[in-house]
């Protein structure tokens, strides 16, 4: 019991996190990650919500959505030209959105769908290094203007409002799709505001994230070596950047990722047996800026993979489920109880190991228009 002076009224536990995927490519609207994200309103603080779905521009899938928001009417008129001037811009549109949700000062949310149009030496760019280096542009040189997703055939909805709020806000009982991740925030360290909610997102990767990292300035600075650039304001855009640069770019599989970013203590390594010793001796060195300190627990979505990880000692919680073709994890079992409650199967991983769902590989090449 604490002592009668002592005000123990910070959560230590806050946001929520819940992902919800269908394995054989089927899509599904937003309704029952919705009612997830209601069970665990207590997590957060209506200061930010978002969700990811992916599968849900079926029309236009060989091309990147790019999700904006602009603070200004110039701010707009800017990325435009940018656009125009180097992507073929095939369509764009305002975002849906319901103004009488009357969540607070909605920036303006704008979609284009495009393909590099490359000149020069930038001919040597893959498509998804090219759309990189312009999104890492319009958020570092265009004041007012941010890049919320830019993967193709998935999209980001996020801002300033409880989960619900947010999906009503946005319509998206009107978009159906085979991955939905979802987050509710309670804001400590960094400001609440529209492109701060998450999820986080870059090409087709999407990160939502209950915690702190504490590692976010050593992170930061290693991910700038490399071409990434942290704009909007919080800890866990980091997470994105740094699943981007390990698993596409250098060719990593999720089992590696997660030993970096969670890895094992000196004390562990010095136990094993010598070729598994020099392995994760020299993981640590070479990617010690990428480890992440602090309480967090993560849920990473890509085309075709749905990943859970924690800190190595789990001081955030996480738990999977599975109940036939639909995998689910989430930071209580009572929000997926909620929407399926009859499970095959429920399990709490351990710290640092990670927790993989994966599509059928026919029905990623659907999914992509491939």
């Amino acid at each position: 019991m604490l002592a009668p002076y002592v005000k123990d009224d910070k959560d230590f536990s806050a946001c929520g996190i819940f992902g919800v995927m269908d394995r054989s490519g089927s899509r599904f609207r937003a309704r029952k990650i919705v009612r997830a994200m209601e069970n665990m309103r207590v997590r957060g603080n209506g200061l930010g919500a978002g969700f990811a779905v992916y599968g849900l521009y079926k029309q236009y899938k060989p091309y990147y959505a790019l999700h904006l928001i602009f603070d200004s009417k110039e701010a707009k008129r800017k990325v435009d030209e940018f656009l125009h001037s180097r992507f073929d811009v095939v369509h764009e549109d305002a975002i849906p959105t319901d103004d009488s949700v009357g969540l607070p000062n909605p920036p303006l949310f704008w979609r284009y769908f495009v393909a590099p149009k490359k000149k020069g030496q930038e001919n040597a760019l893959s498509d998804e290094d090219y759309v990189v280096k312009h999104v890492m542009k319009i958020n570092t040189a265009i004041d007012g203007a941010f890049v919320i997703s830019s993967g193709r055939n998935m999209g980001i909805f996020k801002g300033v409002g409880f989960p619900e709020q947010i999906a009503d806000f946005f319509m998206l009982n009107e978009y159906k799709g085979y991955i939905w991740t979802a987050h509710t925030r309670f804001p400590t360290n960094t400001p609440g505001w529209w492109g701060g909610a998450h999820p986080f997102g870059l090409l087709d990767w999407s990160v939502v994230h209950n915690g702190e990292i504490s590692s976010y300035g050593t992170n930061k600075r290693y991910l700038e070596m490399f071409g990434y650039y942290s704009t909007l304001k919080t800890d866990t855009e980091v997470l994105t950047y740094a699943f981007d640069l390990l698993m596409r770019k250098q060719g990593l599989p999720i089992e590696v990722v997660a030993k970096i970013l969670a890895p094992p203590t000196w004390d562990e390594i010095d136990e094993m047996e010598e070729k598994e010793r020099n392995f994760y001796r020299a993981l640590r060195m070479v990617y010690s800026p990428l480890l992440l300190n602090g309480p967090w627990a993560i849920i990473v979505a890509r085309h075709g993979m749905m990943v859970g990880l924690t800190d190595r000692i789990r001081l955030r919680p996480l738990t999977t489920a599975e109940r036939g073709d639909k995998f689910y994890i989430s930071s209580e079992e009572a929000a997926i109880r909620a929407v399926s409650p009859n499970l095959d199967r429920v399990y709490t991983p351990y710290g640092g190991e990670p927790v993989v769902a994966l599509l059928e590989e026919r029905a990623l090449k659907k999914v992509l228009g491939e």
